[in-house]
Protein backbone atom coordinates (compact mmCIF):
# COMPACT_ATOMS: atom_id res chain seq x y z
CA UNK A 1 0.00 0.00 0.00
CA UNK A 2 2.91 2.02 0.91
CA UNK A 3 4.35 1.54 -2.45
CA UNK A 4 1.27 2.47 -4.38
CA UNK A 5 1.09 5.69 -2.32
CA UNK A 6 4.66 6.61 -3.10
CA UNK A 7 3.62 6.20 -6.85
CA UNK A 8 0.81 8.33 -6.53
CA UNK A 9 2.72 11.21 -5.05
CA UNK A 10 5.39 10.91 -7.44
CA UNK A 11 3.16 11.00 -10.76
CA UNK A 12 1.61 13.62 -8.63
CA UNK A 13 4.96 16.01 -8.25
CA UNK A 14 5.59 14.99 -11.61
CA UNK A 15 2.24 16.26 -13.00
CA UNK A 16 2.80 19.50 -11.38
CA UNK A 17 5.78 20.45 -12.77
CA UNK A 18 4.48 19.99 -16.28
CA UNK A 19 2.60 22.44 -15.46
CA UNK A 20 4.60 24.89 -14.15
CA UNK A 21 3.55 28.12 -13.96
CA UNK A 22 6.32 30.90 -15.43
CA UNK A 23 5.92 33.58 -13.43
CA UNK A 24 9.32 35.14 -13.72
CA UNK A 25 11.15 36.40 -16.79
CA UNK A 26 13.37 32.95 -16.59
CA UNK A 27 11.08 31.01 -15.34
CA UNK A 28 10.73 28.97 -11.90
CA UNK A 29 14.40 28.47 -11.16
CA UNK A 30 15.36 31.32 -13.42
CA UNK A 31 17.39 29.47 -15.30
CA UNK A 32 14.97 29.10 -18.65
CA UNK A 33 14.73 25.10 -18.08
CA UNK A 34 11.09 23.78 -18.55
CA UNK A 35 9.92 20.15 -17.27
CA UNK A 36 7.95 20.11 -20.14
CA UNK A 37 8.00 16.96 -22.50
CA UNK A 38 4.70 17.73 -24.41
CA UNK A 39 6.56 20.82 -26.99
CA UNK A 40 6.38 20.87 -30.49
CA UNK A 41 9.68 20.76 -32.73
CA UNK A 42 7.82 22.50 -35.55
CA UNK A 43 5.42 25.46 -35.94
CA UNK A 44 4.14 28.47 -38.19
CA UNK A 45 1.43 29.90 -38.66
CA UNK A 46 -0.94 27.50 -39.63
CA UNK A 47 0.95 24.14 -37.65
CA UNK A 48 0.59 23.96 -34.05
CA UNK A 49 -0.60 27.74 -33.67
CA UNK A 50 -3.10 27.14 -30.61
CA UNK A 51 -4.39 31.08 -31.19
CA UNK A 52 -2.47 34.25 -31.64
CA UNK A 53 -3.16 37.42 -30.34
CA UNK A 54 -3.20 40.95 -31.57
CA UNK A 55 -0.95 43.57 -29.15
CA UNK A 56 -2.20 47.00 -28.85
CA UNK A 57 1.80 48.10 -28.97
CA UNK A 58 4.66 47.05 -29.02
CA UNK A 59 7.13 46.23 -25.89
CA UNK A 60 10.48 44.49 -25.34
CA UNK A 61 9.34 42.96 -22.18
CA UNK A 62 9.06 38.64 -21.89
CA UNK A 63 5.51 37.76 -20.91
CA UNK A 64 4.72 35.48 -17.88
CA UNK A 65 2.37 32.99 -16.90
CA UNK A 66 -0.04 32.91 -13.57
CA UNK A 67 -2.49 30.61 -13.17
CA UNK A 68 -4.55 30.68 -16.23
CA UNK A 69 -3.03 34.43 -16.67
CA UNK A 70 -0.42 35.48 -19.05
CA UNK A 71 0.99 39.26 -17.80
CA UNK A 72 2.93 41.47 -19.87
CA UNK A 73 3.81 45.24 -20.67
CA UNK A 74 4.09 47.55 -23.86
CA UNK A 75 3.93 51.09 -24.78
CA UNK A 76 1.60 53.18 -26.17
CA UNK A 77 0.46 56.36 -26.04
CA UNK A 78 3.25 57.93 -23.98
CA UNK A 79 2.00 55.18 -21.40
CA UNK A 80 3.52 52.23 -20.26
CA UNK A 81 0.79 49.61 -19.40
CA UNK A 82 0.10 45.94 -17.93
CA UNK A 83 -2.26 43.54 -19.86
CA UNK A 84 -3.58 40.72 -18.81
CA UNK A 85 -5.14 37.52 -21.67
CA UNK A 86 -5.81 34.66 -20.61
CA UNK A 87 -4.64 31.17 -21.67
CA UNK A 88 -7.30 30.83 -23.49
CA UNK A 89 -6.23 34.15 -25.61
CA UNK A 90 -8.93 36.44 -24.21
CA UNK A 91 -8.13 39.72 -23.54
CA UNK A 92 -9.02 40.38 -20.05
CA UNK A 93 -7.81 44.28 -18.55
CA UNK A 94 -5.15 46.29 -19.26
CA UNK A 95 -3.55 48.92 -17.22
CA UNK A 96 -1.76 52.39 -17.05
CA UNK A 97 1.48 51.69 -15.01
CA UNK A 98 3.10 55.27 -15.67
CA UNK A 99 3.32 58.28 -18.44
CA UNK A 100 6.52 58.25 -20.61
CA UNK A 101 8.51 61.15 -22.34
CA UNK A 102 9.06 59.10 -25.59
CA UNK A 103 7.79 56.69 -28.12
CA UNK A 104 8.37 53.47 -27.57
CA UNK A 105 9.16 51.17 -30.91
CA UNK A 106 9.94 47.65 -31.39
CA UNK A 107 12.82 47.12 -28.88
CA UNK A 108 13.59 50.79 -28.03
CA UNK A 109 10.31 50.96 -24.91
CA UNK A 110 10.23 52.23 -21.32
CA UNK A 111 8.30 48.26 -21.61
CA UNK A 112 11.79 46.31 -21.42
CA UNK A 113 11.61 44.86 -18.35
CA UNK A 114 9.52 42.15 -17.40
CA UNK A 115 7.42 41.34 -14.51
CA UNK A 116 7.01 38.54 -12.24
CA UNK A 117 4.40 37.15 -9.76
CA UNK A 118 4.63 35.29 -6.30
CA UNK A 119 1.02 34.06 -7.21
CA UNK A 120 -1.43 36.69 -5.48
CA UNK A 121 0.82 39.91 -6.86
CA UNK A 122 1.87 41.03 -10.10
CA UNK A 123 5.18 43.16 -9.96
CA UNK A 124 5.79 45.58 -12.80
CA UNK A 125 8.71 47.61 -12.97
CA UNK A 126 8.89 50.05 -16.31
CA UNK A 127 12.10 51.44 -17.61
CA UNK A 128 10.79 55.35 -15.78
CA UNK A 129 11.86 53.61 -12.80
CA UNK A 130 8.57 53.08 -11.44
CA UNK A 131 7.52 50.17 -9.40
CA UNK A 132 3.82 48.92 -8.76
CA UNK A 133 2.48 45.93 -7.36
CA UNK A 134 -1.29 44.52 -8.64
CA UNK A 135 -3.44 41.81 -7.52
CA UNK A 136 -3.86 39.43 -10.52
CA UNK A 137 -7.61 41.07 -11.35
CA UNK A 138 -5.35 44.59 -11.83
CA UNK A 139 -6.09 46.25 -8.48
CA UNK A 140 -3.21 48.62 -7.36
CA UNK A 141 -1.58 47.39 -4.02
CA UNK A 142 1.41 49.83 -3.80
CA UNK A 143 3.95 52.12 -5.94
CA UNK A 144 6.87 54.08 -5.94
CA UNK A 145 9.37 56.10 -8.23
CA UNK A 146 12.68 54.69 -8.08
CA UNK A 147 14.16 57.53 -9.36
CA UNK A 148 12.34 59.56 -7.28
CA UNK A 149 13.58 57.12 -3.84
CA UNK A 150 16.96 56.14 -5.03
CA UNK A 151 17.82 59.34 -7.53
CA UNK A 152 17.83 59.95 -11.09
CA UNK A 153 18.90 57.55 -13.52
CA UNK A 154 22.55 58.21 -15.67
CA UNK A 155 21.88 55.39 -18.33
CA UNK A 156 23.57 55.76 -21.97
CA UNK A 157 20.83 53.96 -23.16
CA UNK A 158 18.41 53.90 -20.19
CA UNK A 159 16.49 51.71 -17.74
CA UNK A 160 16.61 48.11 -19.09
CA UNK A 161 17.40 46.04 -16.02
CA UNK A 162 14.25 43.45 -15.07
CA UNK A 163 13.82 42.99 -10.96
CA UNK A 164 14.37 39.75 -9.16
CA UNK A 165 11.49 38.18 -7.21
CA UNK A 166 12.94 35.98 -4.55
CA UNK A 167 11.67 34.46 -1.20
CA UNK A 168 8.93 37.13 -0.77
CA UNK A 169 11.38 39.95 -1.74
CA UNK A 170 11.73 42.20 -4.88
CA UNK A 171 15.81 43.05 -5.61
CA UNK A 172 16.55 45.98 -8.18
CA UNK A 173 20.35 46.64 -9.24
CA UNK A 174 20.76 50.63 -10.09
CA UNK A 175 24.16 50.69 -11.20
CA UNK A 176 24.96 53.72 -13.43
CA UNK A 177 26.83 56.83 -13.51
CA UNK A 178 25.22 58.47 -10.75
CA UNK A 179 24.70 55.45 -8.41
CA UNK A 180 25.82 51.79 -7.17
CA UNK A 181 22.99 50.29 -5.70
CA UNK A 182 21.28 47.45 -4.42
CA UNK A 183 17.86 47.70 -2.90
CA UNK A 184 15.48 44.68 -1.53
CA UNK A 185 11.81 45.47 -1.41
CA UNK A 186 8.97 43.86 0.65
CA UNK A 187 6.71 42.19 -1.94
CA UNK A 188 3.73 42.91 0.16
CA UNK A 189 4.14 46.60 1.25
CA UNK A 190 6.43 47.67 -1.42
CA UNK A 191 9.04 49.32 1.59
CA UNK A 192 12.29 49.28 1.61
CA UNK A 193 13.76 46.46 3.47
CA UNK A 194 17.65 47.09 3.05
CA UNK A 195 19.69 49.15 0.49
CA UNK A 196 23.69 48.86 0.14
CA UNK A 197 26.30 50.48 -1.96
CA UNK A 198 28.13 47.90 -4.41
CA UNK A 199 31.59 48.84 -4.68
CA UNK A 200 33.18 49.38 -8.21
CA UNK A 201 36.73 50.66 -9.52
CA UNK A 202 34.76 50.84 -13.15
CA UNK A 203 34.69 54.06 -14.99
CA UNK A 204 32.92 55.65 -18.38
CA UNK A 205 30.85 53.50 -19.89
CA UNK A 206 31.55 50.04 -17.87
CA UNK A 207 29.50 52.03 -14.96
CA UNK A 208 26.04 51.76 -16.79
CA UNK A 209 24.71 47.99 -16.49
CA UNK A 210 21.70 46.79 -18.57
CA UNK A 211 21.85 43.44 -16.70
CA UNK A 212 19.08 41.92 -14.78
CA UNK A 213 19.64 40.29 -10.92
CA UNK A 214 19.14 37.07 -10.24
CA UNK A 215 19.10 34.91 -7.27
CA UNK A 216 19.21 31.17 -6.03
CA UNK A 217 18.19 29.37 -3.11
CA UNK A 218 19.79 25.34 -2.69
CA UNK A 219 19.80 23.71 1.03
CA UNK A 220 21.52 26.47 3.01
CA UNK A 221 22.88 27.81 0.30
CA UNK A 222 20.85 30.91 -0.47
CA UNK A 223 22.72 34.01 -2.63
CA UNK A 224 21.74 37.14 -4.53
CA UNK A 225 23.66 37.90 -7.33
CA UNK A 226 24.22 41.85 -8.88
CA UNK A 227 26.23 41.91 -12.41
CA UNK A 228 27.38 45.74 -13.52
CA UNK A 229 30.36 48.12 -13.30
CA UNK A 230 33.53 44.99 -14.19
CA UNK A 231 32.10 42.74 -11.69
CA UNK A 232 29.57 39.83 -11.05
CA UNK A 233 28.67 40.50 -7.06
CA UNK A 234 27.26 37.67 -4.53
CA UNK A 235 24.74 39.08 -1.66
CA UNK A 236 23.29 37.98 1.56
CA UNK A 237 19.79 38.09 0.17
CA UNK A 238 18.71 38.94 3.97
CA UNK A 239 20.83 41.63 4.36
CA UNK A 240 23.02 42.86 1.47
CA UNK A 241 26.28 42.23 2.64
CA UNK A 242 28.88 40.76 -0.02
CA UNK A 243 29.74 37.42 -0.23
CA UNK A 244 32.12 37.23 -3.05
CA UNK A 245 33.01 38.73 -6.24
CA UNK A 246 34.11 37.78 -9.79
CA UNK A 247 36.50 39.95 -11.19
CA UNK A 248 39.19 40.00 -13.73
CA UNK A 249 36.10 40.36 -16.54
CA UNK A 250 37.37 43.51 -18.26
CA UNK A 251 41.00 43.28 -17.05
CA UNK A 252 43.35 46.77 -16.02
CA UNK A 253 46.10 45.95 -18.59
CA UNK A 254 43.81 46.13 -21.33
CA UNK A 255 41.13 47.52 -20.00
CA UNK A 256 37.94 49.00 -22.42
CA UNK A 257 35.90 51.51 -20.99
CA UNK A 258 32.75 50.67 -22.99
CA UNK A 259 32.34 47.63 -21.57
CA UNK A 260 28.55 47.82 -20.23
CA UNK A 261 27.17 44.61 -19.10
CA UNK A 262 23.62 43.40 -20.92
CA UNK A 263 23.94 39.98 -20.68
CA UNK A 264 22.76 38.83 -17.55
CA UNK A 265 24.45 35.75 -15.16
CA UNK A 266 22.56 32.03 -14.55
CA UNK A 267 22.92 29.70 -12.23
CA UNK A 268 21.63 26.29 -12.76
CA UNK A 269 22.91 22.60 -11.41
CA UNK A 270 25.21 24.71 -8.49
CA UNK A 271 27.17 26.01 -11.28
CA UNK A 272 27.23 30.14 -12.18
CA UNK A 273 28.42 31.20 -15.33
CA UNK A 274 29.16 34.98 -15.37
CA UNK A 275 29.01 36.47 -19.02
CA UNK A 276 31.02 39.54 -19.33
CA UNK A 277 30.66 41.91 -22.94
CA UNK A 278 32.37 42.80 -26.21
CA UNK A 279 33.84 38.98 -26.87
CA UNK A 280 35.25 39.57 -23.88
CA UNK A 281 35.35 36.66 -20.93
CA UNK A 282 33.24 33.65 -19.31
CA UNK A 283 33.11 32.24 -15.90
CA UNK A 284 32.12 29.75 -14.61
CA UNK A 285 32.41 29.00 -10.48
CA UNK A 286 30.96 26.23 -8.71
CA UNK A 287 28.63 28.54 -6.59
CA UNK A 288 28.96 26.48 -2.76
CA UNK A 289 32.66 26.99 -3.19
CA UNK A 290 32.84 31.12 -4.80
CA UNK A 291 34.72 33.04 -1.62
CA UNK A 292 36.38 36.46 -1.52
CA UNK A 293 37.71 38.29 -4.88
CA UNK A 294 37.78 35.43 -7.03
CA UNK A 295 40.01 36.24 -10.00
CA UNK A 296 40.95 33.78 -13.04
CA UNK A 297 41.74 30.50 -11.49
CA UNK A 298 40.50 32.09 -7.93
CA UNK A 299 38.39 30.48 -5.22
CA UNK A 300 35.43 27.98 -6.66
CA UNK A 301 36.08 29.01 -9.98
CA UNK A 302 36.33 25.84 -12.35
CA UNK A 303 37.43 27.21 -15.59
CA UNK A 304 37.80 30.75 -17.52
CA UNK A 305 37.98 31.73 -21.11
CA UNK A 306 39.20 35.10 -22.16
CA UNK A 307 36.88 35.26 -25.35
CA UNK A 308 33.47 34.12 -26.56
CA UNK A 309 30.86 35.58 -24.56
CA UNK A 310 27.66 36.31 -24.96
CA UNK A 311 27.17 39.65 -25.41
CA UNK A 312 23.13 40.05 -25.17
CA UNK A 313 21.47 36.89 -24.68
CA UNK A 314 21.88 34.97 -21.21
CA UNK A 315 23.78 31.37 -20.94
CA UNK A 316 22.14 28.58 -21.05
CA UNK A 317 22.96 25.57 -18.97
CA UNK A 318 21.41 22.13 -19.84
CA UNK A 319 22.29 18.85 -18.91
CA UNK A 320 25.82 19.32 -18.52
CA UNK A 321 26.48 21.42 -21.67
CA UNK A 322 27.06 25.23 -21.71
CA UNK A 323 25.57 26.80 -24.36
CA UNK A 324 25.98 30.47 -25.29
CA UNK A 325 23.70 32.45 -28.17
CA UNK A 326 25.82 35.20 -29.80
CA UNK A 327 24.10 37.76 -31.08
CA UNK A 328 24.81 36.99 -34.70
CA UNK A 329 23.08 33.65 -34.59
CA UNK A 330 26.19 31.63 -33.34
CA UNK A 331 25.50 29.06 -30.83
CA UNK A 332 29.04 28.03 -28.94
CA UNK A 333 28.56 24.43 -26.66
CA UNK A 334 31.01 23.96 -24.20
CA UNK A 335 31.12 21.11 -21.49
CA UNK A 336 30.12 23.09 -18.18
CA UNK A 337 32.33 21.51 -15.96
CA UNK A 338 35.66 21.78 -18.14
CA UNK A 339 35.32 24.29 -20.67
CA UNK A 340 35.95 21.93 -23.41
CA UNK A 341 34.72 23.28 -26.52
CA UNK A 342 32.30 20.92 -28.20
CA UNK A 343 30.99 23.03 -31.84
CA UNK A 344 30.51 26.40 -32.78
CA UNK A 345 28.06 26.98 -35.40
CA UNK A 346 26.60 29.79 -37.50
CA UNK A 347 22.88 28.53 -37.49
CA UNK A 348 20.87 31.34 -38.24
CA UNK A 349 22.42 35.07 -39.94
CA UNK A 350 20.34 37.26 -38.00
CA UNK A 351 20.13 39.12 -34.72
CA UNK A 352 19.76 37.10 -31.24
CA UNK A 353 17.92 39.46 -28.27
CA UNK A 354 15.39 36.95 -26.81
CA UNK A 355 17.71 34.42 -24.11
CA UNK A 356 17.34 30.62 -24.91
CA UNK A 357 15.80 28.15 -23.75
CA UNK A 358 15.52 24.40 -23.04
CA UNK A 359 13.22 21.50 -22.68
CA UNK A 360 12.70 17.72 -23.13
CA UNK A 361 16.38 17.76 -24.96
CA UNK A 362 16.05 20.45 -26.85
CA UNK A 363 17.00 23.95 -27.25
CA UNK A 364 15.13 26.82 -28.54
CA UNK A 365 16.61 29.51 -30.05
CA UNK A 366 14.47 32.98 -30.75
CA UNK A 367 15.83 35.36 -33.66
CA UNK A 368 14.51 38.89 -34.12
CA UNK A 369 13.47 38.18 -37.94
CA UNK A 370 10.65 35.63 -36.03
CA UNK A 371 13.26 31.97 -37.12
CA UNK A 372 13.08 30.19 -34.09
CA UNK A 373 15.84 27.09 -34.41
CA UNK A 374 15.14 24.17 -32.25
CA UNK A 375 18.62 21.81 -31.45
CA UNK A 376 18.93 18.50 -29.87
CA UNK A 377 20.69 19.18 -26.30
CA UNK A 378 24.01 17.29 -27.10
CA UNK A 379 27.92 16.86 -27.34
CA UNK A 380 27.03 17.10 -31.08
CA UNK A 381 25.63 19.87 -33.48
CA UNK A 382 21.99 18.93 -34.30
CA UNK A 383 19.37 20.97 -36.29
CA UNK A 384 16.10 19.48 -35.64
CA UNK A 385 13.63 22.08 -37.05
CA UNK A 386 13.65 25.88 -38.04
CA UNK A 387 10.04 27.49 -37.58
CA UNK A 388 8.89 30.82 -38.80
CA UNK A 389 6.18 33.39 -37.73
CA UNK A 390 5.49 36.35 -39.31
CA UNK A 391 6.52 39.00 -36.68
CA UNK A 392 9.47 40.20 -34.92
CA UNK A 393 10.56 39.34 -31.82
CA UNK A 394 13.34 40.88 -29.01
CA UNK A 395 11.97 39.23 -26.09
CA UNK A 396 12.53 35.58 -24.54
CA UNK A 397 9.97 32.56 -25.28
CA UNK A 398 8.61 30.98 -22.26
CA UNK A 399 7.29 27.23 -21.58
CA UNK A 400 4.26 26.70 -19.40
CA UNK A 401 1.62 24.44 -19.16
CA UNK A 402 2.81 22.42 -21.77
CA UNK A 403 2.69 25.26 -24.41
CA UNK A 404 5.53 28.07 -25.56
CA UNK A 405 4.20 31.59 -25.42
CA UNK A 406 6.10 33.47 -28.07
CA UNK A 407 5.60 37.28 -27.85
CA UNK A 408 6.45 40.02 -31.00
CA UNK A 409 6.00 43.18 -31.72
CA UNK A 410 2.68 42.91 -33.40
CA UNK A 411 0.76 39.09 -31.29
CA UNK A 412 1.48 37.08 -28.66
CA UNK A 413 1.24 33.32 -30.03
CA UNK A 414 0.82 30.32 -27.94
CA UNK A 415 1.99 27.59 -29.54
CA UNK A 416 1.22 23.65 -28.47
CA UNK A 417 1.26 19.80 -29.99
CA UNK A 418 -1.79 19.29 -31.82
Amino acid sequence: MTSVFFQVFCLLVFCSLLQADWSTWRGPDNDGLSDSIKLPDSWSETENLDWKFSLPAAGSSTPIVVKDKIFLTFEQDNEVKAMAIGVDGRGLWTRVVCQTKGKGNGEKTFASPTPSSDGKLLFVTTGTGEVVAFDLEGLEKWRFNAQDRYGKFRYGFGFHSTTVLHEGRLYLQLIHSAAQLVVCIDGQSGKEVWKVERESDGVAECEHSYASPTAYRKDDLNVLITHGNDYCVGHDPVTGKELWRVAGLNPKNQYNRTLRFVASPVVSQGLLVVPSAKNRGVSVVRLSEAKGRIEKGGAGELWRMDRGTTDVTIPLLYRGLLYLCKENGTILCLDALTGEQLYQERFHAQTYRGSPVAANGRVFLTARDGTFTVLKAGKTYEVIGKNKLDDQFTSSPIVAHDRFYLRGHRYLYAIRAK
